[in-house]
């Protein structure tokens, strides 16, 4: 850092309250259409510009979803698919190591010996180890395929692919078909060459009206297309069953990945059934989530599948391989769900352990960058442990409000990987577009969207790599002025401090990315508090707003052994959520305090 430098300041950082922008048009259209004043502000809060109609979102169907037919390549792909099954043919499933991954390998693979009959011995399940193989289709995955013996004619993908095609081409050449089923966005040159098909919304050439789908939604809408191919052939039955039942996994796959719950009446769609069909608890998986978490969390929302679910999942391929996580999602017995689950929840902790120590490090390394006030964020942990990064860099887009990527060395020498998270304000995947024009040497490989993305960089380009980056960012940004902050839907009043208002809150969902819950502020008398948790870093409250009072949870509002900056007697500005508290059958509302200051 340079002499005349100053690191910036703790006052900076403190996050900014502020109201959240309003669609006044959108409001007035919602209340015309019947909604109440409250969903109607929260709703102009979440769909800026929405001209569309508001029904397929507010009230989600599957009528809404298009046909797969209208996804380019969707036909070839199923027909390929059809063929196989047809012909006894061995089938690889290549998926990524994520939730997203997991869920589109259960999807294909529950799909294929179920309902289309192949047996399990002609069923190949291909994950890569997210530290030894990295993402995609990669080399030694690939080579791992070629070992196979009978080796697979056929590998169906999902939630990757779109940009591999070398290693496409390497199976080719071996006399295997690669059926590629992917939602990220593809390469300039277009669709890998060598696939026999690629089925991608977010293709330039495709008709798909949603490319905000996730990898499982596309996997679900592929194997749905292949079974109308097998009964059009007459190989199966009108009465097959649909795939509907598969949807609680495409939910679960959906909220994990991040994909829009905003403008998106197809994501919003198939998160509802979803739940619908996992509060069902027909699965042993669900089943054995719900005695872990206790029967209190039951109904699960989505917000479980975001905070409980799919961590347990991508713990697992964070730390070690992760068909633990696959056969835990396929468990057909309560016995064996738990079994793994025990695996996932363990390997969970751990990334907890690991993930704080590299948050301390990257926060500091983070505060030299912003001397410079960089529009972005580019930390190198050298001891870093690569299946945490994207947690990591979430963390410092919290607290610092700008881009963030982290990078740690890759198994590959002279190589570094890393994970990225973006603000609402900039598209991560076209910033690293953009870097690979201006840099391509210090950026052989990237992918992923708008909010998340990966990357691979020579560890001697890695001050190219953030030079150009910084420049890319700093073209999309302009003048957006950075800094952390929490928008809210405004204040209640102390009448609505029920779960009457949580009721009707709670129609308007599912919530999600671009769809976040809803978010309130306000001033509140503090009655009493004290630290809770093992190392007394939440603070359990009751606050009070004129004659109500409400009890109240701030999770990590303390370090361990910190002392709270107010007391009994102080008033606090919160920004808050509206919570169900659920206790041996009984509910309640409770406060989930975001953040807090005293006035």
């Amino acid at each position: 850092m340079d002499a005349t430098q100053t690191p910036v300041s703790d006052a900076s950082l403190t996050p900014r309250i502020l109201p959240r922008p309003r669609d006044e048009a959108l409001e007035a259209r919602a209340l015309a259409e019947g909604l109440t004043p409250l969903q109607a502000r929260v709703l102009a809060g979440r769909l800026p510009g929405h001209t569309g109609e508001l029904a397929p979102l507010v009230s989600p169907s599957l009528r809404h979803l298009a046909h797969p037919e209208r996804l380019k390549d969707a036909r070839p792909a199923a027909e390929r698919i059809a063929q196989a099954v047809v012909e006894g043919e061995h089938i690889g499933i290549l998926t990524d190591y994520d939730v997203d991954g997991i869920t589109s390998h259960v999807v294909i693979r529950r799909t294929l010996n179920e309902l289309f009959g192949v047996p399990e011995a002609r069923l190949h399940s291909l994950i890569g180890h997210r530290i030894h193989d990295g993402y995609g289709i990669s080399l030694p995955l690939v080579e791992r395929t070629l070992k196979l013996s009978p080796r697979p004619s056929l590998v169906i993908t999902a939630d990757c692919g779109s940009s591999d095609e070398p290693r496409i081409a390497r199976l080719k050449a071996a006399g295997i078909d690669v059926v590629v089923s992917d939602h990220h966005a593809l390469p300039v040159e277009g669709p890998p060459a060598s696939a026999f098909a690629t089925v991608n919304p977010t293709r330039d050439d495709c008709d798909y009206p949603d490319p905000t789908i996730a990898g499982c939604m596309v996997a679900w809408l592929t194997m749905s297309l292949a079974r109308s191919v097998l009964i059009e052939w007459g190989v199966l039955s009108a009465a097959t069953p649909k795939l509907s039942p598969w949807l609680s996994y495409v939910a679960l796959g959906t909220v994990a990945d991040c994909v829009s719950l905003g403008g998106s009446a197809a994501n919003r769609a198939v998160v509802t059934q979803g739940l619908a069909l996992i509060n069902r608890m027909e699965a042993a998986c669900w089943r054995t989530m719900a005695e872990r978490l206790g029967a209190d969390s039951v109904p699960f929302d989505a917000e479980t599948l975001a905070f409980q679910m799919g961590p347990r999942i991508n713990a697992r391929s964070r730390l070690d391989d992760p068909y633990a996580a696959l056969h835990f999602m396929l468990a057909t017995d309560d016995a064996t769900a738990a079994r793994h689950l025990e695996t996932l929840d363990q390997d969970n902790q751990s990334r907890k352990a690991i993930e704080a120590d590299m948050a301390e490090q990257a926060r500091a390394l983070a505060r030299l960058q912003l001397a410079d006030n960089a529009p972005a964020l580019v930390v190198y942990l050298e001891d870093g442990h690569p299946g945490v990064q994207g947690i990591v860099a979430s963390r410092l887009v919290q607290a610092f409000g700008r881009p963030t990527l982290v990078l740690t060395p890759a198994a590959q020498a002279g190589m570094l990987t890393g994970s990225g998270r973006s603000i609402e304000a900039l598209h991560l995947r076209d910033a690293l577009q953009r870097t690979f024009e201006l840099a391509p040497e210090a950026l052989p490989r990237f992918g992923g969207h708008r909010g998340a993305a990966g990357v691979g960089v020579p560890v001697e380009a890695l001050e190219a790599f953030r030079t150009a980056f910084l420049q890319a960012v700093g073209e999309q940004l302009g003048d957006t002025e950075l800094f952390p902050r929490i928008f809210t839907d405004g204040e209640l009043e102390p009448a609505q401090m029920s779960l009457a208002t949580l009721d009707e809150l709670e129609a308007l969902g599912p919530y999600g990315r671009e769809f976040d819950p809803p978010l309130f502020e306000g001033a509140f008398l503090v009655e009493s508090l004290r630290p809770v948790g093992a190392e007394g870093n939440h603070l359990m409250m009751e606050l009070s707003a004129g004659p109500v009072a409400t009890r109240a949870i701030w999770f990590r509002a303390l370090t361990p052994g910190e002392v709270p900056a107010f007391g009994v007697g102080d008033r606090l500005h919160c920004a808050y959520k509206l919570n169900r508290n659920r206790w041996r059958g009984r509910e309640s509302l409770q406060l989930m305090v975001e953040h807090a200051a005293p006035t």
